[in-house]
């Protein structure tokens, strides 16, 4: 994101948080970048910074043109099915650390660790260990589990299925995000 952008999301990020804790604006509602961070609580950082980074530091065999097809499949396919991209960032970073084929012993593909049959009845194109079909399956499932059950059940039910055994999972996730977050404003 370049430096105007984030000026402006910095400003915007300002005047939501001000007009939602009842703050008076300034006259006609003008603020420049620099008038900002008085009324900014704590801007995110940049998701697909914070991809990059994180698919470097976890798996350093990613070739430049791999780290680019997961983040942009990954901020395509989170925004496609509402999801925050650092938490489907953060489920990868679990599930495979960063390592675009692997397989568990139990049958799961790719990045995310999709089971075949969980994909089968998505109907996607590719073949479902490539990144983008992986990515889309995942966030496919973890959206309509959310959805269904609340985030924090939704993400466990990604991994236990129907039959949530624990917070195990969930704690991994979470900390991954948290970790996630952490590297990028450091």
């Amino acid at each position: 994101m370049n430096a105007d952008l984030s000026a402006m999301r910095v400003v915007c990020i300002g005047l939501c948080a001000a007009l939602l804790s009842g703050s008076q604006l300034p006259e006609a509602g003008v603020v420049s970048a620099s008038e900002a961070p008085a009324l900014v609580v704590e801007a995110e950082p940049d998701a697909a910074t914070a991809i990059d980074q994180k698919l470097r530091k976890l798996n350093r065999h990613l070739e430049a043109s791999q780290v680019e097809r997961i983040r942009l499949a990954i901020l395509r396919s989170s925004e496609r099915h509402g999801l925050d991209p650092m938490l489907v960032a953060s489920i990868m970073t679990v599930e495979s650390t960063g390592r675009p084929h692997v397989r568990s012993p139990k049958g799961a593909l790719g990045l995310m660790q999709v089971m075949p049959y969980m994909i089968r009845p998505l109907d996607l194109a590719g073949n479902p260990s490539t990144i983008e079909a992986n990515i889309e399956a995942s966030c496919t499932i973890l959206s309509s589990d959310i959805r269904r059950l609340g985030e924090d059940d939704g993400i466990s039910t990604y991994f236990w299925g129907s039959n949530i055994r624990g917070t195990a999972y969930l704690e991994k996730v979470r900390a991954a995000q948290e970790s996630l977050v952490r590297d990028v404003r450091s």
